[in-house]
């Protein structure tokens, strides 16, 4: 369970560097108290991400696990794209204006569920939850006996096959932490900078992060299946 919160959590967390969700929170910083947006925050991604949890693990299972690798990195090189095209969708400021007034923390709730629908966040999470970091978890078993011995020691590299339960609690909650604490600082450096993230720089080194884990996704499985 502790690998896949962590995968997840730095996953999503890398993920939502300057994307509309930061940026909607920074919108709803200025109305309301910060503790009610994340609470608001937490409510819905706790959620949506739940669900695409639950969506990626069925769809895992249709998925021949020689394949599994192999989708799951092109999922990661197109995510990387996605980002460095700054595609950001919704503006945030139309966003947050069209969200129902049900008191501060339902309407943040509200409003993040509806933006982050079908977004790149909830369709990452449904390409972790199908195949947690597989490959990087075949990369992290080979890395030396003493320093495989110390991560699984840690939890960080599971001992067998990561359970059913385990995956979608771990998957499930790690996302949404990463989300969390993504908003959270974002929401913080943008009182500080009087909301101006360097949106551009954030976004590149999400979508380049991405890439290398995609890349890494698959040349690791390439290399294991040749050996």
């Amino acid at each position: 369970m502790l690998y896949a919160f962590v995968i997840s959590l730095i996953l999503i967390a890398i993920g939502e560097l300057a994307d509309k969700s930061q940026l909607l929170a920074l919108v709803f910083a200025t109305r309301y108290k910060a503790w009610q947006v994340l609470l608001g925050i937490l409510l819905s991604t706790l959620v949506a991400l739940s669900l695409a949890t639950a969506f990626g693990m069925l769809v895992g299972e249709f998925i021949p696990p020689g394949v599994l690798p192999w989708v799951s990195g092109l999922l990661f090189v197109g995510f990387g794209v996605w980002t460095l095209s700054g595609d950001d969708g919704q503006d945030d400021e139309a966003a947050a204006n069209k969200s129902v007034r049900f008191g501060p923390v339902l309407t943040v709730a509200i409003a993040f569920f509806v933006a982050e629908f079908g977004d790149k966040t909830q369709v990452m999470t449904i390409a972790i939850a199908a195949d947690p970091g597989g490959a990087l978890l075949d990369v992290l078993r080979d890395s030396g006996p003493a320093v495989s011995s110390a991560l699984a020691r840690v939890g960080l590299i599971p001992t067998g096959e990561i359970s059913g339960v385990a995956r979608f609690t771990g998957v499930a909650l790690g996302a949404t932490v990463g989300m969390v604490l993504a908003d959270a600082v974002a929401i913080g450096v943008g009182r500080l900078l009087g909301r101006r993230l360097p949106e551009r720089l954030l976004s590149r080194i999400s979508g380049i992060a991405f890439i290398a884990f995609g890349v890494l996704t698959i040349t690791a499985h390439y290399v294991a299946s040749r050996g």
